[in-house]
Formats: structure tokens, sequence, C-alpha cells
């Protein structure tokens, strides 16, 4: 990541930092969300940086809590819902924008209980260019291949 900056999220996001609680994750899913939120005001890339950072914490920091409910799968769908676009919208370098996506797909392949599946869906938006999504296919998992090969309004994939 480019810029330094300590985010206080990052804490509270340790590998089963909740144990079987539901309800403190979701609390600090939603602090963290609004943490990253508020960084947006002073500077965009910074404010992707800290949603790429939360995307590569959540899904070890809640792999234990008791999701019986589905509470926790929708505030976690929800913060997604919320930070992608932020990481989509960021006038970000071509090295940040890679390194982003090389950490977004390293996530993506250790999320043991499907937390962060949707990024997936989102993965030719987020390369942003045709080149990029085109350079990506080639390496990628059949899901976000999938993403890739059928690209959804703009920016195309």
């Amino acid at each position: 990541m480019t810029t330094k900056h300590r985010w206080e999220f990052t804490a509270r996001f340790r590998v089963r930092a909740f144990g079987w609680r539901s309800q403190p994750a979701i609390t600090r899913v939603k602090e963290a969300v609004a943490e990253i939120k508020k960084a947006a005001r002073a500077n965009p890339v910074l404010d992707a940086e800290g949603a790429v950072l939360f995307i590569e914490r959540i899904s070890p920091a809640i792999d234990q809590v008791d999701s019986s409910s589905g509470a926790m799968g929708t505030a976690v769908s929800n913060a997604l819902r919320d930070l992608l676009p932020i990481i989509l919208q960021a006038p970000a370098t071509e090295p940040a924008r890679d390194h982003w996506l090389e950490c977004l797909l390293t996530a993506f392949q250790e999320d043991e209980i499907p937390y962060i599946e949707s990024i997936a869906d989102q993965w030719g938006p987020l390369c942003v260019t045709r080149e990029r999504a085109s350079r990506w296919a080639d390496t990628l998992p059949p899901p976000l291949k999938l993403s890739c090969s059928q690209p959804r309004g703009t920016p195309e994939c």
C-alpha cells in the first residue's frame, strides 16, 4: 500500500478475534466501514487502501463467529456493498490498483466461509480497464474469470 496511515480497525480484526459471538463482530464491522468512509473525505486512495485492508482481514477475524442467524453474513455483505465502489472509484496508479487486486485475490482464495464471495461478481469492474481484466483473466479461478468475461456497465471489464 502506498500511503502510511494507522487504521484503528486493524487492531480489532485479528485472526479469530471474536470467537463465536456475532454481535461484537457486527458492531466492529460497522465501525470499520465508518472509519474507512470517513477517510474518503480527505483522500479517496487512502480510503480504498483501507477498504482493501478490511477485506483482507474480515474473513479470518470472523471465521468462528456463529453465523446461523445470517446477521454476520448480512453485515459483511453490507460492508462490501459500501466498500467495493470505493475501491473501484479511487484514482489509483496502475501499480497501486494491481497491488489491491493481488490482495483481494488472496483474500478471496483464503476465504474458507464464503463471506467475501461477492468480490467475484465485481472483479471485472474492479480491474477498471479492459487491458487489466484481460491480464488477470489468464490466472483467475473460475468464479472471478466469469466476472471478467461478462462486462457489466461502465467501466468495462
